[in-house]
């Protein structure tokens, strides 16, 4: 059941950023508290609302992309857990679609200590012109580069104006204080709305493009 409005299709949206960019735009894609926060002070995220409902919408925008990008801390988190998930006898079929679509997907990880030859379809940037080599991959690919969590890398891409759309997953939780999702950014940036979902649980999803 769709519990919230939709703006725009998001297949449309989709078609229509490639046409627009003829290159890849890279997506925050994060769960955020309603007062901003990506993590707790100490790295929590036990707040974080997901259930098969959320999966399921998730899974649906995700199967679309090939390129996903991480900080170092999430990148190894992923390395993990996804890409013997969908092989466990109790996985489920969300474990199991994550799973294939996370070992066929092209990784990008900031970081200044991974051993890029360590990991398959992998491409480590680091050093100190990343946003350069960010660049250069969003102009190589084709379709969306989901940023998934990464706070820090987040702050990162932020600084250099490199986020495209920001996909929110708004939490109805206050923490207070954390982790925030928006730091580092230079001057005030306007944002058009793309698209909302009103999950059941209450989350709601907000899709925003940077306008530039």
């Amino acid at each position: 059941m769709d519990y919230g409005p939709s703006t725009i299709d998001p297949h449309k949206r989709n078609i229509q950023n490639q046409t627009k960019t003829n290159m890849g735009n890279i997506v925050l894609f994060m769960h955020v508290s309603l007062d901003g926060f990506a993590a707790g002070t100490k790295g929590e995220m036990n707040w974080i609302h997901v259930d098969e409902e959320i999966f399921d919408h998730v899974s649906e925008r995700i199967a679309k992309t090939n390129t996903a990008l991480y900080g170092r801390k999430t990148f190894e988190m992923m390395e993990g857990y996804w890409p013997t998930a969908g092989d466990e006898p109790d996985a489920s079929k969300h474990d199991k679609e994550h799973s294939a679509w996370y070992k066929r997907a092209h990784k990008v990880v900031l970081s200044n200590t991974l051993d890029e030859s360590a990991y398959a379809n992998t491409t480590v940037v680091g050093g100190k012109d990343y946003a350069a080599a960010l660049r250069k991959i969003k102009q190589e690919t084709t379709g969306e580069i989901l940023l998934f969590g990464s706070p820090t890398a987040a702050h990162a891409l932020l600084a250099e104006n490199l986020v495209d759309e920001c996909w929110l997953f708004v939490n109805p939780v206050l923490l207070g204080e954390g982790v925030p999702v928006f730091k580092g950014i230079k001057d005030r940036q306007s944002l058009k709305l793309l698209d909302t979902h009103v999950f059941s649980s209450g989350v709601v999803c907000l899709g925003h493009e940077v306008v530039r």
